[in-house]
């Protein structure tokens, strides 16, 4: 003990960051073994096959097939005795890699859950199903930073260029490399410590013992725990909870393109599940207008007043989301094999009207158990008082809330949306409203009732 208490602080690090990369070390030497096993297995294999064979069988230099005789040699015994050895050997490092890889199948293997949406979907309310369980490690928007700090032109290759960023960032946050942030969190974090990780309050396990650490005079907090007083973020010691946690899970709005996230799902080292929430796009928009006032004052005035008219450029945005997202959902239905079993749809409305069994379905789909603290959080965040239905709460009556936006939104604003959506709604099964009041009739639907199965 006195000894390690001596030890320099770079050095106890080092330590304890080979211990926890220690799993993998072990498997990359055990697969590298195996690929060399396999080399010279094959090559023994070959030159015991020639022993085997008669001289004149050697000397007619494959001219006619000629049954081997078996050899008495001591030379031919030994070569099939180590044939024998390394067939074994080969055999139980193959037994242990797999032990230590994990069975994707296992109810009790590491999960990771990714839940892929856009703004003003739902997405925070259903990210709290994975939050409140206290088994999975939750972050809540952490590729923010990087949105933030990467910095591409709309379009083109520099569309492309984000997602393969935003999913390199995604990749190591999976695998609770958190560091990877401090590349994109400004100011840039000293000694692995910030105050500045988005919507830190929004992760249980960042606002819990050991991460929560004594506070700090003095030191402002942008982003703090909102149920008790904790010290700047020490990204080292929620990398460990993240670590020691059973699963993760994660929530972004700013992954658009499904396709980009095979290697994630190839990856061995990932039991990725995704799970794509979409919301009718006349109600995004409605939700937009009121959350992000003064991007949409244009369409605002131009809806309330006429004025302004609406620009082409604003339109074709919008219909650009709405296509990713039906590209992205049709992808995931085609079911390719790298995505079999690992994709899921879900409709915002189906969780507003009947939260706890679609919460069942998801954690069902993701090989997670729903706990009784989840179902509680959910029994007592859906039949919220009408004053606690802020645009930013999770804490809604959901069933009654869904599509309010409809007796607000005027017609045709909705007619807008409708043309520029509209096959990204019908694969959704959204009605279109052909008039007024077919928007405005609470009696009238405007959900399919019996949309198609949606696990992949």
């Amino acid at each position: 003990m006195e000894i390690r208490r001596a030890l320099p602080q770079d050095i106890r690090e080092l330590l304890h960051f080979l211990k926890m990369k220690s799993k993998y070390a072990i498997l990359l030497v055990f697969v590298i073994s195996l690929v060399i096993i396999e080399k010279e297995n094959n090559f023994i294999s070959r030159v015991s096959d020639k022993l085997k064979q008669p001289p004149q069988a050697l000397a007619e230099a494959n001219s006619t097939e000629v049954s081997p005789a078996p050899a008495k040699n001591s030379s031919l015994a030994s070569l099939q005795e180590l044939d024998a050895a390394f067939s074994q050997l080969r055999s139980h490092l193959y037994n242990i890699t797999l032990q230590l890889a994990g069975d994707p199948e296992d109810p009790g293997s590491r999960r990771h859950v990714l839940l892929m949406a856009t703004t003003r979907t739902g997405s925070s309310f259903v990210g709290e199903f994975f939050n409140q369980q206290g088994s999975i490690f939750y972050l809540f928007e952490p590729l923010w930073h990087v949105e933030k700090t990467v910095n591409f032109l709309p379009g083109g290759a520099s569309a492309v260029g984000s997602a393969l960023v935003y999913r390199d960032v995604l990749k190591q946050l999976l695998l609770c490399d958190l560091y990877i942030l401090e590349n994109f969190i400004s100011p840039v974090p000293e000694g692995h410590l910030t105050p500045f990780l988005f919507r830190r309050g929004s992760s249980h396990s960042l606002c819990e013992e050991p991460v929560c650490t004594p506070s700090t005079k003095k030191v402002f907090e942008k982003y703090y725990c909102k149920n008790r007083r904790c010290g700047p973020l020490n990204i080292t010691l929620a990398a460990e909870a993240c670590r020691r946690k059973q699963h993760v899970a994660l929530k972004t709005v700013r992954i658009r393109q499904l396709e980009f996230l095979q290697p994630l799902v190839e990856d061995p080292r990932l039991d990725l599940r995704i799970i794509q929430l979409v919301r009718d796009p006349r109600a995004v928009l409605a939700s937009r207008m009121v959350a992000f006032s003064g991007k949409y004052e244009t369409w605002k005035k131009w809806a309330s007043e006429g004025e302004a008219p609406l620009q082409e450029e604003e339109v074709q945005h919008l219909r650009g989301n709405c296509e990713s997202i039906r590209v992205s959902a049709e992808l995931g239905l085609r079911r390719p094999g790298w995505l079999r079993g690992r994709y899921m749809l879900v409709r915002y409305e189906d969780v507003a009207r009947a939260p706890l069994q679609k919460a069942r379905e998801m954690f069902r789909f993701a090989g997670l158990p729903l706990t009784r603290q989840v179902e509680e959080w959910i029994g007592k965040n859906t039949q919220a008082p009408p004053n606690g239905n802020g645009i930013y709460s999770t804490c809604k009556n959901s069933s009654e809330q869904f599509d309010k936006w409809r007796f607000g939104m005027p017609f045709k604003l909705a007619q807008v949306v409708q043309d520029a959506c509209g096959p990204a709604m019908q694969l959704f099964g959204y009605k279109l409203a052909s008039s007024p009041a077919a928007l405005a009739n609470r009696s009238f639907s405007l959900l399919e009732e019996a949309p198609p199965a949606w696990v992949t």
